[in-house]
């Protein structure tokens, strides 16, 4: 016969399976009658009461728990924190209130020797990875650590979260992580193989969009791990056709989102917005002349349907931008307030392909009074009946007076040469500037 559970074996289980079960009312009936009871561990692996709410995601009971002075960095058998196992188990509201409780974001386990930022990077639980930078800025880890330096911290094997999100196709913590300054270009140590960059682990995995991120970042297709290997002959080993196409150093260089310039960093969310999406659409217009040939297709939407507003008349009269002559004027310059749609603006900035070795680069010019451009914002235009447009960085629209004339037209079409800005300058442009903006209402 088998052994029976003594009675503080009884007592445990009850403990975790109320708190497992989010059991408020057991919960506290155990807290009257012993209140040394959240103490207790569970089994080998040493996981407390803390641990079970956290990963199970019972917000009420965590705070019960937190409420009654519980160490919110309380250790398991491989030193993991509650906060850890909230993060790996996408527990967001968990992470939100452990954080609140004064948790450190800065303890690494003893399995991996990763951090709460490392699993949340890796089971891809992109809410819980913009949680816990946030906590970094406001944190003791500003002062004490950096936070590009906690943004790029390294496991026990050398990987960056930026390593362990491109590795398990993770593309919306790869945004996020290179957003708030993940380094492009760093290599890691064990992990993978060795000296592998994020895009080798990317094209390892596969995911196409964690290679668009990468690259549109300005990752080096021609960087070389220990083996002398680069991403394209990765891709090719894991038979990634779609990725090796990408990462062939003779197609196309992608546009590079321009964060080395001060003004990029100081984008509203609504002009982030809109200038990421005309980057993301020219460089899928690259991507279908690199995938012509091969099996591969990138979606798109028809043409009949892109930019048509279903609520305007036929009559209104949205001015276009004077650079392309096919896209809505959605950025405006500060502080000479002149127009230009998101891709010509985007265009314009990524010109030149960010230097990694050059700490500051050149500001762009307004291209019609070449003025130094210190902000960009969304720009607010008015029709010839003085409604004003609002645009959605979801949804941009195109003015149908001109829509046949423009039609099948883009302005990315000669992004390579660029050579209308250059020939902008001067007093041309502010004659142009006064032709083009003359419907513009500018603030």
């Amino acid at each position: 016969m088998g052994q029976g559970l003594s009675c503080r074996e009884r007592h445990e289980n009850a403990l975790f399976c109320a708190v497992h079960n989010g059991d408020l009312k057991a919960l506290k009936a155990m807290l009257v009658e012993d209140p040394s009871v959240l103490e207790q561990t569970s089994g080998f692996d040493k996981v407390s009461a803390l641990h079970v709410a956290a990963a199970n995601g019972q917000i009420e009971v965590l705070s019960l728990l937190l409420d009654r002075s519980v160490n919110p960095d309380v250790l398991n058998r491989r030193k993991q924190t509650p906060l850890m196992l909230a993060a790996m188990h996408g527990k967001i509201s968990c992470v939100q209130k452990l954080i609140q409780a004064g948790a450190n974001i800065l303890m690494f386990d003893s399995l991996n020797g990763r951090t709460c930022l490392h699993y949340a990077a890796y089971y891809g639980y992109s809410d819980c990875l913009q949680a816990i930078l946030s906590a970094a800025h406001s944190s003791p880890v500003a002062n004490s650590w950096g936070f590009a330096r906690f943004v790029n911290i390294r496991d026990g094997s050398g990987a960056t979260p930026l390593h362990l999100a491109a590795r398990q196709r993770r593309p919306e913590c790869v945004h996020i992580l290179l957003d708030n300054g993940a380094l492009v270009g760093a290599s890691t140590g064990g992990y993978g193989h060795f000296g592998s960059t994020s895009l080798h682990l990317a094209a390892r995995g596969g995911s196409l969009d964690c290679v668009r991120e990468l690259l549109a970042w300005g990752a080096d297709r021609l960087q070389t791990d220990s083996s002398g290997r680069i991403p394209y002959m990765v891709a090719l080993k894991y038979k990634h056709g779609a990725c090796a196409a990408l990462l062939n150093p003779s197609s196309a260089e992608p546009l590079v989102w321009p964060s080395p310039l001060k003004f990029i960093s100081e984008l509203n969310p609504e002009a982030k917005a809109l200038l990421e999406r005309a980057l993301i659409e020219a460089n899928k217009e690259r991507e279908k002349a690199i995938l012509k040939e091969t099996v591969y297709s990138i979606p798109s939407p028809s043409h009949s349907d892109v930019g048509i507003d279903d609520n305007a008349s036929e009559d209104s009269d949205i001015e276009l931008c004077c650079i392309c002559f096919d896209q809505v004027c959605t950025i405006e310059v500060q502080a000479c307030g002149h127009q230009m749609c998101a891709h010509c603006t985007l265009a314009l900035c990524c010109h030149n392909k960010p230097n990694p070795t050059t700490a500051i680069s050149k500001a762009p010019v307004c291209p019609f009074c070449r003025s130094s451009i210190t902000q960009l914002v969304v720009a607010k235009i008015k029709v010839n009946n003085d409604s004003e447009v609002e645009f959605s960085p979801s949804r941009p629209r195109r003015s149908r007076k001109y829509r046949n004339s423009s039609e099948g037209s883009s302005s990315f079409k000669s992004l390579s040469s660029l050579g209308s800005f250059g020939k902008m300058g001067g007093r041309s442009s502010g004659k142009i500037a006064a032709e083009c903006n003359e419907g513009v209402d500018k603030p």
